[in-house]
């Protein structure tokens, strides 16, 4: 049996009064639509059932696929994105890929059958220079819209939006210089990928600015994960690195873990820093350095792009870059003295 309306309870929960829930629940006008939906979702919150006046009809479905669930970037980017859609009317439908099971070709058959009104991509085949690109240009000869998130195809005719990959290697790099560190190294997922590519440039980029030795041993290729990280933490420290530059923070999270199976402390010994900043990483042991990829922006410039796509409004087929923030926490320290 569903619990009756109170309005002193959805008030305090949305900050407003108890007059302004009353306007929205009875659908008057002169609410403002930020108001509106503080309200509305008091009520989701606090377990109440709308009243039919109020549900929304859906402007259409709009596929989003992402890789994975276990990085937590990949919730975190899709929880603004549908946040964004909904805020348009527009009912998402979340797709992720799993190992063994269907493929982004087959998720997108899939959401076209439903008649989806557009497909975001994040960190999709479009971000891998080795898939083939035509798979795209098909999708937009049948008409439907779609953007990327976190890689760029020169061969694809849509909007991109990345994070500025290299700068993020850069100065991350220099972060490290700067509290004395010399050997530096860098944990990065397979070439292949354009975001792998691009920090690896960056990062040869900043230690040739600095004047630091760069040898190739001192990058190591491996999977976005704390397995490929421990991996590629342990091969860079038996190298003599101190400062470790990773291409996630699950790769980060693998770095430190090799460094104390070694008896090493971070940051005392090893410093490490990380890529992306999702929620739970400042709550780490050490809480982790990392470059914050500004995922609101990204996301919120995405679902924009889409939406205009959608209406039939020209969109510029380019690549919008967004600029990462260094976060300095507890896992980046001065070198130890040798």
């Amino acid at each position: 049996m569903t619990s009756p309306l109170r309005l002193t309870d959805i008030a305090a929960q949305a900050q407003v009064s108890e007059a302004t829930v009353s306007r929205v629940l009875n659908g008057k006008s002169g609410v403002a639509a930020g108001t509106r939906h503080k309200v509305l979702a008091a009520m989701d919150l606090l377990g109440y059932e709308r009243p039919v006046r109020l549900r929304r009809r859906s402007n259409g479905l709009v596929g989003l696929l992402i890789p994975e669930l276990t990085n937590p970037i990949f919730p975190a980017f899709a929880q603004v994105i549908e946040q964004a859609l909904a805020g348009h009317g527009y009912t998402p439908v979340l797709c992720t890929q799993t190992p063994g099971g269907a493929t982004e070709d087959e998720l997108v058959e899939q959401l076209e059958e439903r008649g989806v009104t557009g497909i975001v991509f994040l960190s999709g085949l479009h971000a891998d220079a080795a898939a083939d690109p035509a798979r795209y240009q098909r999708l937009a000869a049948r008409g439907v819209p779609f953007v990327m998130i976190n890689g760029f195809n020169e061969h694809v005719n849509a909007p991109f939006v990345s994070p500025d990959d290299r700068a993020a290697a850069r100065m991350a790099v220099r972060h490290l210089a700067d509290l004395g560190h010399e050997r530096i190294g860098l944990a990065i997922g397979p070439t292949r990928y354009v975001p792998s590519a691009r920090k690896a440039e960056g990062f040869k980029a900043a230690l040739a600015e600095l004047g630091l030795p760069s040898d190739d041993s001192d990058i190591q290729r491996t999977l976005f994960t704390v397995e490929g990280g421990h991996a590629a933490g342990g091969a860079l420290v038996d190298r003599g690195v101190t400062g470790i530059v990773c291409g996630s923070d699950p790769m980060a999270l693998g770095v430190i873990r090799a460094a104390r199976e070694r008896g090493l402390r971070v940051p005392e010994d090893v410093s490490v820093i990380g890529f992306d900043d999702s929620p739970l990483i400042p709550f780490t042991d050490p809480p982790l350095t990392t470059v914050r990829q500004p995922v609101r922006a990204m996301a919120t410039a995405a679902v924009g792009a889409l939406l205009e796509a959608v209406a039939g409004h020209p969109v510029q087929r380019t690549e919008f870059v967004f600029q990462p923030e260094l976060v300095v926490r507890g896992s980046t320290s001065h070198p130890p003295v040798v």
